[in-house]
């Protein structure tokens, strides 16, 4: 959920914005700056990292690392990210097995960011690369999954109602991003 200060106007998704991964370099360098070598990698993930899929102006950023210490907590907070409360902030379900993560807010006053930070070996590392690269290759599944957000946000304008909604959808999309994984060899 939101802090206060990122509550704003109903959800909308807009046409992709070339500056988006620039925006995530930017992003990524400042990142890096604050966890160091605990980084594996700093991937531009989610539908801003598609070129040419609309998205919600909101950059997703995946920290991969080790381990989850606790002292991550304290090194992006020290760079002014804000680590999200939530539950489902803290674990999500990943081809059926729960999974750790830490989910932070962008620095008050900041662009629309979320990053996570997640295992390197996770199977939600995984999903999250796997839906990237799928939609990067796939342009019929790019044009209809953006069709079908940007439909849904005009229907469902609620971030958390739209969340719920999309969900169930993008488990059906990973059915074919996993088919696309086995006839590519796919690996990340």
């Amino acid at each position: 959920m939101p802090f206060p200060d990122e509550l704003g106007p109903a959800v909308a998704v807009v046409e992709y914005d070339v500056k988006w991964p620039l925006e995530f370099e930017h992003l990524a360098g400042r990142l890096h700056a604050a966890v160091g070598d605990r980084a594996v990698a700093i991937d531009h993930i989610g539908s801003t990292s598609v070129p040419g899929l609309a998205a919600k102006n909101c950059i997703d950023a995946q920290i991969r690392v080790t381990e989850l210490a606790t002292d991550l907590i304290d090194l992006l907070e020290s760079a002014g990210f804000r680590c999200r409360p939530e539950p489902w902030n803290r674990t999500e379900t990943s081809y059926g097995q729960a999974c750790e993560k830490l989910v932070f807010a962008p620095p008050v006053g900041e662009r629309a960011t979320n990053v996570h930070v997640r295992i390197t070996t996770g199977p939600n590392t995984r999903y999250a690369l796997l839906f990237r690269d799928y939609l990067r290759a796939d342009g019929a599944a790019r044009v209809a999954w953006g069709a079908f957000k940007q439909r849904l946000a005009q229907s469902v304008p609620d971030l958390f109602d739209y969340g719920q909604i999309k969900a169930p959808a993008t488990d059906v999309l990973m059915i074919a991003a996993e088919r696309w994984s086995r006839t590519t060899n796919w690996a990340f």
